[in-house]
């Protein structure tokens, strides 16, 4: 007979599984603008492969590892769950960066940030010019590949900047709440800038979308 804590866990964890199990796959988002939309700073058949190519793959390899690891959590056979921690890190954290990395480029961004968020980057950086190139040196300076991030810490209620390798998530292994990642991969620039990344850094200032920016700093002030 099961104990009252076992009767407990098995009501929970019932339910539990059969929203895995009813849970819907995760898709590629579209794009808010065509391919070609940031020339001359990123070309077309970059951001095509980027985004068709690269980023599908993450969201496919996310889609099949987690089936494996809810057959997995069925059965109980933690040895597989934990051994698929490492894909589900990487092609989650994929998924996630490439969504936030997309609708933080416009071909009508470039410039400065306005109003709160300006304010609190001279609050924290000293001034705009600062921030931009402590940005670029920190996310020219990853070794391999990975991702240059602005963020917020809301026990500090402060922008911090930091680094994040491979496609680690900034929340998942930071706390930080992203706000703005530059992809550093070099499947991100090499078609267009070679091996030069403080170029394609130089460049994709001009695309950033300081508006998509503020509305992900202003969300997570509340």
């Amino acid at each position: 007979m099961l104990s009252r804590a076992a009767r407990s866990t098995s009501r929970t964890l019932v339910p539990a599984l059969g929203s895995l199990a009813s849970r819907q796959k995760h898709s590629l988002p579209d794009l808010p603008y065509d391919y070609g939309a940031l020339e001359p700073h990123i070309n077309a058949q970059i951001m095509q492969l980027h985004h068709s190519k690269h980023h599908a793959t993450y969201v496919n390899n996310l889609n099949a590892i987690e089936e494996k690891y809810l057959e997995a959590l069925e059965k109980g056979d933690i040895t597989t769950q934990v051994a698929l921690q490492p894909g589900l890190k990487f092609n989650g954290g994929g998924h996630i960066n490439h969504s936030i990395f997309w609708t933080n480029l416009s071909p009508k961004g470039g410039g400065e940030p306005k109003g709160e968020l300006l304010e609190a980057i001279k609050r924290d950086f000293g001034s705009f010019d600062k921030f931009k190139e402590k940005l670029t040196t920190v996310s020219v300076g990853v070794q391999g590949s990975g991702w240059g991030w602005l963020g917020f810490s809301k026990e500090q209620g402060r922008l911090q900047i930091a680094a994040c390798f491979n496609q680690d998530p900034l929340q998942g292994t930071t706390g930080l709440i992203p706000l703005l990642g530059i992809d550093v991969w070099e499947h991100a620039y090499y078609l267009q800038y070679k091996n030069v990344r403080p170029d394609y850094l130089k460049a994709i200032w001009n695309v950033i979308n300081w508006e998509n920016v503020t509305e992900r700093y202003m969300a997570c002030k509340k």
